[in-house]
């Protein structure tokens, strides 16, 4: 499965860095992962892209084949692709410690044969039940419903799988497996926290399979404003970051809450999801206006992402000071482009004044406007893909004014 060998890769170069777990890494860790990536691979990913695929940011779905085939041959494989073929053994070989590799040399008949005897015995087992899984996963059963409409937000999971053949049943929040979470075969309740709004695909997976799955939309209560930080994010009160000319998060609001501003500024946010009637992404046009005048120290760069949560891949349009186009990463709703990889300069601009960004979608393309000028333009995924919430995320503070969604003929979401 793609998912849980991500989490291998992932896992395996959190080893080879001795690191400590990533769930704990500052900014500053990924800015060095992407230095010590480009000096091994001569290929350069963003900063916000290693955050992604190791969740430290808003995105559920799967890494793109370029940023995996990157990460493996850091961690010493020719590709994505010879990585997964060599399976969860090897790897794990390869992380054991040296005294386990001294017991191999001296008894190497004993462990071929023991671990032939292992591979005959994992493959009948395959064998016998993947099969048993593919053809019965009616007889699983897997819903939810959430505890309310504001965050952190309890999911309340229903579910049926007594007909398992083993123990090892999850329930998984998203399409990163490290969000699993062992529940009892023949239990039929499990709640799990949603710390963050968005689209996600919760899993019910029986052994390394999953049997079912549900599109699951948290939403807000209105606008929905954050300091994000782990394990739990500062939840701020409306009246600290809205007023009627829009949103902004200052300075003396982050130190008020106890957050440092250096040596890495925090990433702030502004949620609004489920809030409006889903919008088809063939025929839409959203605007906004965005600034960060924070330019002090580490946010240099006024790095923003401005976002359009999707039932797929989300649309995130990424903005900042000129000299740093290079760290950004767009997903247009597809795929991901890395500004180490793609000419990403139409998105650099001086956002110490205030930027106006559209997106639109007509016949069949998409096309990003930065102060009405096109910065980028790309062909709709031909599948029904509806906007279900927007958000705003800067490196630092930041402020939004005069948000607008609308289809053709009428505004389906505006505020400021």
């Amino acid at each position: 499965m793609k998912e849980d060998a991500t989490r291998r890769l992932l896992l395996l170069i959190e080893n080879q860095l001795g690191w400590g777990d990533a769930a704990a890494w500052p900014s500053r860790d990924f800015e060095r992962l992407t230095i010590l990536i480009q000096e091994k691979t001569k290929v350069s990913l963003s900063a916000s892209t290693l955050r992604r695929v190791w969740g430290k940011v808003d995105y559920n779905n799967q890494p793109s084949v370029t940023t995996l085939d990157t990460l493996a041959q850091f961690a010493g494989y020719e590709s994505w692709r010879s990585f997964c073929s060599i399976g969860q053994e090897t790897i794990i070989k390869r992380v054991s410690n040296k005294a386990y590799d001294k017991k191999l040399k001296f008894r190497p008949l004993y462990l071929i044969g023991l671990f032939g005897f292992a591979i005959v015995v994992i493959t009948l087992s395959i064998a016998l039940i993947r099969p048993n899984l593919a053809d019965n996963t009616k007889n699983y059963s897997f819903s939810y419903h959430p505890v309310t409409r504001d965050l952190p937000n309890s999911v309340i999971f229903t579910y049926d799988a007594h007909t398992a053949p083993n123990d090892s049943v999850f329930i998984q929040q998203s399409w990163d497996n490290t969000r699993r979470t062992r529940v009892a075969k023949m239990g039929h309740q499990f709640s799990s926290i949603y710390y963050k709004p968005g689209f996600y695909h919760a899993k019910l997976v029986v052994g390394n399979q999953i049997v079912k799955e549900s599109p699951l939309l948290i939403s807000t209560n209105g606008w929905l404003g954050m300091i994000d930080q782990q394990p739990v994010p500062v939840y701020l009160d409306q009246h600290e970051f809205m007023s009627e000319n829009g949103m902004s998060i200052t300075m003396s609001t982050i130190v008020n809450h106890k957050v440092p501003l250096e040596p890495q500024p925090p990433v702030v946010a502004f949620y609004n999801t489920g809030n409006f009637k889903p919008l088809s992404i063939l025929n839409f046009s959203y605007t906004a206006e965005v600034r960060n005048n924070y330019k002090t120290g580490a946010s240099r760069c006024q790095q923003l992402d401005v976002i359009l949560f999707t039932s797929d891949i989300p649309i995130s349009i990424p903005l900042s000071e000129p000299g740093c186009i290079a760290s950004l990463s767009l997903l247009d709703g597809v795929n991901e482009i890395d500004g180490s990889s793609a000419d990403l300069s139409s998105f650099g601009t001086n956002l110490s004044k205030w930027v106006d960004l559209s997106c639109i979608s007509r016949n069949g393309l998409i096309s990003i406007l930065v102060n009405n000028k096109l910065a980028y333009k790309y062909q709709v995924a031909d599948k029904k893909i509806n906007i279900l919430g927007v958000g705003f995320l800067f490196h630092g503070t930041g402020d939004v004014r005069h948000v607008v969604l609308s289809s053709p003929n009428k505004i389906i979401f505006q505020e400021f």
